[in-house]
């Protein structure tokens, strides 16, 4: 088969022939069909993102994807060959103890055990074929009318729905989307929507972008383009979620001012919860007195449960997702070079997409 393999981050990375991958006890063989790319894809390879933990050695990177069940392994039980799916790249240990293992296969581990488990699912899905534990993949079934390559952007989703699935986000409420003209932070948007949000505030630096989200979002979106000034960003965001935000969820990326997260944090009403998702450069000041007398919630959260795609694909199905709300721009898995560059370059809206197959 042809894959793309990585010598180190910052390494050779080259389009290779190597063999297909076996079953393993508790894994599929899936042929792929369709990939999406990381944002940050180019300055991955390029080893430019120095806090990642790549597998040791040469290995294959990419960790999410569309595609047909080849083979199946032992120990798999409710899976079989023919089969649709879709890959998630997290992956997390599946022993009863407190505090399990997890990493994100074909892009980085944390920690000793994780270390241990990406030198056993050590590649991804930059290639024809790949082997993944069964437990990260998700039966497709009665998708059959949504593309792969247009399905592969579900990977955009996936994300934020584990952040508001830690919310708590119930139908009804008001969100406020912090970080809101980034790739997950638009998605975010979305996904609240699909789960019954009757108001989403989605703020942001952007106006443009701002503007095309909720061109794309419709009439239960209000966008707030952040000024700088806290105070009149604050009344700004208050005034939009009608005085106040039953959840607000921070997809700030790599933030050198906690001044945005703190405004989603303050447009909160008594008892609101706060998600955070993103990255920042700096410490996050939290106003103990404010959070205390407001019994305000600050909720982590990485990546999302095991669960969260069977449910995503469900809400798609229902028609609840509008899958083409993010467009998939389609590149050929010989033409990945170019497709890491326009992924630097692509929109919040706009997803590159691996085909596979083409």
């Amino acid at each position: 088969m042809k894959a793309w393999q990585l010598s180190e981050l910052g390494g050779s990375f080259a389009l290779n022939d190597i063999p297909v991958p076996q079953a393993l006890p508790g894994s599929v063989v899936i042929r792929l069909q369709a990939s999406a790319l990381m944002s940050y894809m180019k300055d991955y390879v390029e080893g430019r993102l120095p806090i990642y933990h790549p597998p040791t050695g040469t290995f294959v990177p990419g960790g999410n994807g569309v595609g047909v069940i080849h083979a199946v392994g032992s120990d798999v039980w409710h899976l079989s060959a023919g089969q649709r799916v879709v890959i998630s790249s997290h992956l997390v240990a599946t022993e009863n103890v407190r505090s399990p293992a997890q990493m994100l296969i074909g892009v980085t581990a944390n920690g000793e055990v994780s270390h241990r488990m990406q030198a056993y699912w050590r590649d991804g899905t930059l290639a024809e074929y790949c082997v993944v534990p069964a437990s990260v993949v998700t039966a497709a079934d009665g998708l059959d009318h949504v593309p792969s390559t247009q399905l592969a952007v579900t990977m955009r989703h996936i994300v934020p729905f584990g952040g508001l699935l830690k919310g708590r986000l119930v139908a009804g409420e008001t969100v406020v989307v912090s970080g809101a003209t980034g790739a997950y932070g638009s998605a975010a948007v979305l996904m609240a929507l699909a789960m019954g949000a009757s108001r989403v505030v989605a703020l942001g630096r952007d106006r443009d972008r701002l503007q095309a989200l909720a061109n794309v979002a419709g009439p239960r979106v209000v966008t707030v383009a952040a000024t700088g000034n806290a105070q009149q960003d604050l009344i700004n965001v208050r005034s939009a979620s009608l005085g106040g935000a039953d959840l607000a969820f921070d997809m700030v990326g790599g933030a050198s001012d906690p001044a945005m997260t703190l405004t989603a944090l303050r447009s909160l009403i008594p008892g609101g919860r706060l998600v955070l998702m993103g990255s920042m450069k700096v410490d996050l000041p939290i106003p103990y007195t404010e959070v205390m007398l407001n019994g305000w919630e600050i909720l982590g959260n990485f990546m999302y449960p095991p669960h969260a795609y069977r449910r995503l694909l469900d809400l798609l199905r229902s028609g609840q997702i509008d899958i083409d709300a993010i467009e998939s721009k389609v590149f050929s898995l010989s033409d990945v070079c170019n497709a890491m560059e326009a992924a630097t370059q692509a929109s919040s809206l706009e997803c590159v997409v691996i085909n596979h197959e083409g």
